[in-house]
């Protein structure tokens, strides 16, 4: 009975790691945050990124949304540039069972091990001053990736505004 709540409890804790966007944020101490209203993108930080055109443009969308809720503006004279990065990876998650036997068998007390593996990416959202072209804040968001096209939205949306809830950094 034990190891049925252990392996729940794994199986939970698995769960819930998997659904969530796990987040970073550095940022330059010197940049007068206050003083930045409006943003552009930077086309070639965005052209770069190894993703597909629709997706870039999921990106881009969550981001016009968080930024206009944080106020700010687009704008053709920004004071800040915005560009993307992404990385993808497969995750491989090992996890090792206890066998429990019952009664005698040659299998009784037997090890065995249960291999997954998911898609797994990071998105790396880059603030640039424009006047000085100094990188002055920097998110990353990483957490699992889904290939649904109805849940693509939802997840995008998830780890921009995760990501961009740091944004601008609070100083003390």
């Amino acid at each position: 009975m034990k190891t049925i709540k252990v392996l729940t409890i794994l199986f939970i804790a698995t769960l819930a790691s998997c659904s969530s966007v796990r987040v970073n944020a550095d940022y330059d101490k010197k940049a007068n945050f206050d003083s930045y209203k409006t943003y552009a993108y930077l086309k070639s930080g965005v052209d770069q990124a190894e993703i597909s055109d629709l997706d870039k443009k999921r990106i881009l969308y969550a981001i016009d949304d968080v930024m206009a809720a944080k106020g700010f503006t687009k704008s053709d004279q920004p004071d800040v540039l915005i560009s993307i990065f992404t990385k993808e990876r497969e995750r491989v998650d090992v996890y090792q069972n206890y066998g429990v036997g019952w009664g005698w068998n040659p299998w009784w007390g037997a090890n065995y091990s249960t291999v997954s593996t998911t898609p797994e990416g990071t998105l790396f959202i880059d603030i640039i001053d424009a006047k000085t072209k100094e990188l002055v804040w920097q998110g990353e968001g990483t957490g699992y990736l889904t290939k649904n096209v109805e849940k693509k939205d939802e997840r995008i949306k998830e780890f921009v505004s995760k990501i961009l809830a740091q944004y601008p950094p609070q100083t003390k």
